[in-house]
């Protein structure tokens, strides 16, 4: 239900100025650091994610191409949109909402995927506006952005990770991550302390059969050449036990395939094996038999519609069968895969869609379908902690952020242990 303005005690926000800067993400690629500043001084700051892992129906980020800067990666272009055409734009405009502010920058933009102005130029706005607005009205901000969505405020269940392939690694083993889930811990802290306890044993693990330690990934996962992607499952089982908890009771895994990242022509380049949809099917099908796999992520090209159909109709009932590149928390592909009953979790990715609202109903789609909402991270993150506000604020039942060894990562589960602490919030709601 739509919250009016007047709801919060404040009629309207007018907005001073918006501006941004470029900065740079956790691989040392530029991104955006965007400001709002309201006409009563309120101020709210956010930085903007990045993929490696894209969907081809994500909103477009806008980069400069100059191979001079970054290799063509630069953000200048986009933090000029914001100083210059929405700062006019905007400045001196009133909005009573977040809805009214997003559909405002969408008009502005134009396009489908935000092509003109650029989604990381709208969503560090976007992003900005809510954080200037919860400080306007004396909010935390995950509090605010419950009220948004007409929500109560829960933590959601990290998954942490723990191994790393694919894209996120340097295409070691095809898939892309294997995730440790605490469904029995009643509180972050403990989750966090059983997968500091796992990631050690992990560590050891690695050294000794590879000779290394701690070579990680993009989002902190370790990342040993293993000999295959089931070589890494196995492995995870292995700390899982060394440390002293049950796969499958204490702990579980959550797999990222990724698997538009492998296939090519109809066929699934995995590992040594090529596989038709039917057969990548009965793999995924029996690692989730002879493994303790409560979500798969992606297990086929995010154009294999037919194939996600089978994959659902095959593990659904026991599995989480979620879906990233194949949805981009776009809520046209959304309906086409509730229609299709191709999947039935969805990863929510803000900076897929380019605006909060967009995503709130991309969000209210999944729930009226019945499917779990999982928050995530980018692998391109920054400090900034406003991912773990909107996962408690929108209750998510799982926040997917990356592993404990990179503070990008930290300063989210640094923020779920403060509201769980501090604020008296559980993971059960």
């Amino acid at each position: 239900m739509k919250q009016s303005a007047q709801n919060w005690g404040i009629s309207v926000s007018e907005i001073r100025s918006v501006s941004a800067v470029e900065i740079l993400d956790s691989r040392g690629r530029p991104t955006l650091l965007a400001n709002c500043q309201l006409s009563d001084g309120a101020l709210g700051r956010a930085s903007v994610p990045a993929g490696a892992s894209t969907g081809a129906g994500e909103a477009l980020e806008l980069r400069d191409g100059d191979p001079q800067r970054y290799g063509g990666l630069g953000c200048l272009k986009a933090a000029t949109n914001v100083n210059r055409e929405i700062n006019a734009k905007l400045s001196g405009k009133t909005f009573g909402d977040q809805g009214e502010l997003d559909s405002y920058l969408n008009e502005l933009d134009g396009t489908p995927n935000k092509a003109c102005l650029g989604a990381n130029a709208i969503l560090g706005v976007s992003l900005a506006f809510c954080r200037a607005q919860a400080s306007q009205r004396s909010t935390p901000l995950y509090a605010h952005l419950a009220r948004m969505a007409g929500l109560s405020p829960r933590l959601p269940l990290p998954m942490i990770n723990l191994f790393s392939g694919g894209a996120h690694a340097g295409g070691q083993v095809a898939i892309q991550d294997v995730q440790i889930v605490v469904p029995t811990a009643q509180t972050i802290g403990r989750v966090l302390e059983v997968t500091s306890d796992i990631f050690r044993m992990a560590a050891d693990l690695i050294l000794t059969r590879y000779g290394m330690r701690l070579l990680t990934a993009d989002e902190g996962g370790l990342a040993p050449p293993f000999e295959s992607s089931e070589v890494m499952l196995q492995a995870a089982v292995e700390a899982i036990e060394s440390a002293g908890y049950r796969p499958g009771e204490d702990v579980a895994l959550t797999v990222d395939v990724a698997a538009s990242q492998f296939h090519a022509a109809g066929r699934y380049h995995m590992d040594d094996a090529e596989l038709d949809a039917s057969q990548m099917v009965d793999r995924i099908a029996s690692w989730t038999h002879r493994f303790p796999i409560v979500s798969v992520e992606d297990g086929l090209d995010e154009a294999d519609w037919s194939g996600w159909r089978s994959l659902s109709k095959r593990l659904a009932e026991k599995t989480m069968i979620l879906g990233d590149d194949l949805l981009c928390t776009n809520p046209s592909r959304i309906q086409r895969a509730i229609a299709m009953e191709a999947a039935n979790s969805l990863l929510l990715k803000v900076n897929q869609i380019g605006t909060l609202t967009e995503a709130l109903a991309a969000l209210r789609l999944a729930r009226g379908a019945g499917w779990d909402v999982v928050v995530s991270a980018r692998s391109g993150e920054t400090e900034d902690d406003w991912l773990a506000d909107l996962a408690v604020g929108w209750a998510g039942d799982y926040i997917k952020v990356g592993s404990i060894t990179q503070s990008e990562r930290l300063t989210k589960y640094n923020r779920l242990l403060y509201l769980e602490q501090m604020e008296g919030l559980t993971l059960s709601g």
